[in-house]
């Protein structure tokens, strides 16, 4: 049975540019490129040297600290380069990609078989998918989660619909869910929007939560605090929805298939609309195909508030399924604070008019309209932050690296994203979520 989740606090950010619902099918891309970065906390110990021939599922390297969390190439090919930054840190792994793609096969999986299924997700490169909070780290395979939650719920600017780009994928989501349910004792808990159709209505053994409310009411976060919060101690999974797909894929089928649906949205775009490729895919195989509106953009692997700048010419990311377009803000506005503002959003009324047209759609530019200073007490973040936390003073917490009082106010259960929208609304310009992102490292360090 469905139960209610009805979010107040938030803020809805309407920009122009959202993708139609009209799928196409991109470009086979020339290269694919795996970014270590991607996986947060994890050095990657390399299985293949370059100039390897790698079929897609194959091994190209695993995490030195668990050498059974393996890491898989998304297509078959050769792998062309390996990238390096400072202190040789792996920054990039270009694969050159096969005209057709040749999959490794891993063979079908017991699904009544929790140590099968775990052991096949860690072999096949499917357990990066799942992370954990605390700490928001791929899991620990080790430890058994109280639940695990699942979003299908996008309110993020622009973000992918849910319910076009997973439409037709119930054999595969149902799949994933059944083996999943052997991992842990607990429920897994589905967030899906209260007016749509989900195909998650239609799945069996997941508890399901009609959501609704401004965003972040579509974040796996808010989910978590509304349903089972975490306490210390404890911990939870949590899987994009999109990534059940390719694991119910894999258990099912024995073949690892990274194709993703993803989102072309942004007011530089000139028809914003979804495209079907795969992970670490070339971004340019899709975006020059939509058109540009102008030159000086800015090209976000992700969500305007959540994703990573990337170049034209650069690769989507693996845990993204929207690839934003927007204007490049990189100009200054003349006395632009001290006069009325009708084109930006905004949550005060200080020379803002937005709240009087709250379903108008803006195009944004990357500009923060400001500087970064000192922060000001204002009461605006908790006005659109639906989590039973104090924000400010768990940032400040963070800023001090108070273990003690970051535990106290609720960091087990958070994530940067969110504090996005804190971020945004932000009139101090601090950058919330590489506050919450080094929070969550040091507590990972100093308490584990």
């Amino acid at each position: 049975m469905s139960k209610d989740i009805r979010i107040k606090k938030g803020l809805n950010i309407r920009l122009k540019g959202a993708a139609s619902p009209e799928i196409s099918g991109a470009p086979r891309s020339r290269t694919f490129n795996i970014r270590p970065a991607d996986f947060h906390l994890i050095t990657p110990k390399m299985v293949i040297k370059e100039g390897a021939k790698i079929k897609a599922g194959d091994d190209i390297f695993y995490n030195k600290a668990n050498e059974s969390m393996r890491f898989v190439s998304p297509v078959s090919g050769t792998l062309k380069e390996i990238r390096r930054g400072a202190k040789r840190v792996i920054t990039d792994i270009i694969i050159e990609a096969d005209k057709e793609d040749s999959y490794r096969d891993f063979g079908k999986t017991d699904l009544s078989n929790a140590e099968a299924v775990k052991a096949r997700l860690l072999e096949a490169g499917c357990w990066p998918f799942i992370k954990q909070r605390p700490y928001d780290v791929i899991a620990n395979p080790e430890v058994a989660p109280k639940a695990i939650f699942v979003s299908a719920y996008n309110t993020a600017p622009m973000g992918a619909d849910y319910d076009l780009i997973l439409a037709g994928k119930e054999e595969q989501i149902q799949a994933a869910i059944d083996g999943l349910k052997t991992l842990t004792a607990g429920p897994i808990h589905v967030g899906v929007p209260k007016k749509g159709n989900s195909v998650f209505n239609n799945i069996n053994g997941i508890s399901t939560h009609n959501v609704s409310g401004p965003h972040p009411a579509g974040n796996v976060g808010t989910l978590i605090g509304h349903v089972d919060p975490i306490n210390k101690g404890e911990t939870v999974w949590t899987i994009h929805a999109e990534d059940l797909v390719i694991i119910g894929e894999l258990l099912a089928t024995g073949h690892y298939k990274a194709d993703r649906i993803v989102a072309l949205a942004g007011s530089s775009v000139k028809t914003p609309k979804y495209y079907r490729t795969k992970i670490g895919a070339e971004v340019s195989t899709f975006v020059y195909d939509s058109g540009l509106n102008e030159e000086n953009i800015r090209v976000i692997s992700g969500d305007v508030l959540t994703g990573n700048q990337i170049s034209p010419e650069g690769h989507l990311g693996y845990y993204h399924s929207v690839v934003s377009v927007i204007p490049e803000g990189d100009d200054y506005e003349f006395f632009g604070w001290n006069k009325p503002i009708f084109n930006k959003i905004s949550t005060t009324r200080a020379l803002t008019f937005s709240w009087l047209n709250p379903k108008k759609e803006y195009e944004l530019t990357t500009n923060t309209n400001g500087e970064h200073r000192a922060f000001v007490v204002t009461g605006a973040y908790e006005e659109v932050f639906p989590l039973d936390i104090y924000p400010l003073q768990l940032l400040k917490s963070c800023m001090v690296q108070d273990l003690d009082a970051m535990e106290a106010m609720g960091m087990y259960e958070v994530a940067p994203e969110d504090f996005a929208v804190t971020e945004f609304i932000c009139v101090s310009k601090q950058p919330h979520q590489k506050i919450i992102r080094e929070g969550l490292d040091l507590m990972y360090k100093e308490i584990g």
